[in-house]
């Protein structure tokens, strides 16, 4: 672990020998600002020198990986385009491949923003991060059995009983291939991962030791999704925007030679409480919780009257409060 910028550190590392770049840039930093397009091209000025160093450290077979949250015009229900021009810039400017956009739906988040959502109801819950896999060139290294999961009910229901190849209405012609028992299936771009670490080694040790946990820790369920998938052991793996140092954490479990840059030394010293031996080289609990996305009409009630619709889009909600309560 390292204390310093992450691109001072980068420009030490010689060209060509990262496999894996994966991180979360502070995406809060862009919710402070007033930001439209203006905003928007300062967070891009602000991130070009880590994209340029980041495609000059990376092998040919390498990728980057970047979680980066959405945000909301202040005072608007409105959304920044900020994380799409974040995308084209690396890809139309620097020359990096965009090689999938995943999704992280985070089902354990409170409603958000509460103005849009929980007060005016004019918005749905904002609860789901992009992540951009980005890569050097068209062909990055990278395999999905190692990320595959287990087969649905209705997969095991069919494999039982048997399929008969047809056509879909879609023009999909299904054959018996499809029937055929490869012990798990491969996972869709929607990555379903509660963010509800509580009683954690790392949390502990912070109490311990007096340090404030680092807040905004995504769970390490999904940098060790992208570390299967795209490295094998003893690949280099860097985080620059380290945290509390969860990706290292994960390499250390999965024998990935690892790099993290974190410029709050507090956050790195309570991160020295994921290293614990006993902890590192013991057996997490395997989850037993699966996310589904309910169909839309699952409450929907087409015999009931259905609550009028604010012809202004819920912009004179205030006006309107004490009239309708």
């Amino acid at each position: 672990m390292v204390v310093g910028d992450s691109i001072l550190v980068l420009e030490d590392l010689p060209a060509s020998s990262v496999d894996l770049i994966v991180t979360s840039p502070p995406f809060a930093l862009v919710r402070k600002k007033d930001y439209g397009n203006a905003d928007a091209d300062r967070y891009l000025d602000w991130f070009r020198p880590f994209a340029e160093q980041s495609r000059r450290v990376l092998k040919d077979s390498g990728s980057l990986v970047i979680d980066i949250g959405g945000a909301w015009i202040p005072g608007s229900p409105t959304r920044s385009l900020y994380h799409f021009k974040l995308v084209i810039m690396l890809v139309e400017e620097i020359g990096l491949h965009l090689a999938q956009e995943l999704f992280w739906w985070n089902p354990s988040k409170l409603p958000s923003p509460a103005e849009w959502v929980t007060v005016r109801r004019v918005r749905v819950k904002d609860a789901v991060n992009t992540v951009w896999w980005l890569s050097k060139t068209p062909w990055p290294k990278a395999d999905n059995r190692r990320v595959l999961q287990p087969y649905s009910d209705a997969m095991k229901s069919l494999l039982r009983n048997g399929y008969r190849s047809m056509k879909r209405p879609s023009g999909h012609d299904i054959s018996h291939n499809f029937a055929k028992n490869n012990g798990a299936s491969i996972p869709p771009n929607l990555i379903a991962l509660p963010n509800t670490e509580s009683n954690s080694r790392y949390l502990r040790y912070c109490q311990e030791e007096g340090i404030a946990p680092h807040p905004a820790r995504f769970p390490a369920d999904l940098p060790q999704y992208f570390i299967r998938m795209l490295t094998d052991e003893g690949d280099f793996v860097v985080d620059p925007f380290a945290g509390s140092c969860v990706t290292g954490e994960v390499c250390e479990r999965l024998s990935r030679r690892w790099l993290c840059v974190e410029l709050e030394r507090d956050y790195l010293r309570g991160a020295l409480g994921r290293f614990d031996e006993a902890e590192i080289n013991g057996q997490r609990p395997v989850a037993k919780d699966w996310y589904r996305v309910p169909r839309p009409g699952l409450l929907w009630d087409a015999s009931s009257t259905p609550v009028p619709l604010a012809e202004d889009g819920g912009r004179g909600y205030r006006l309107r409060r004490k009239a309708r309560f």
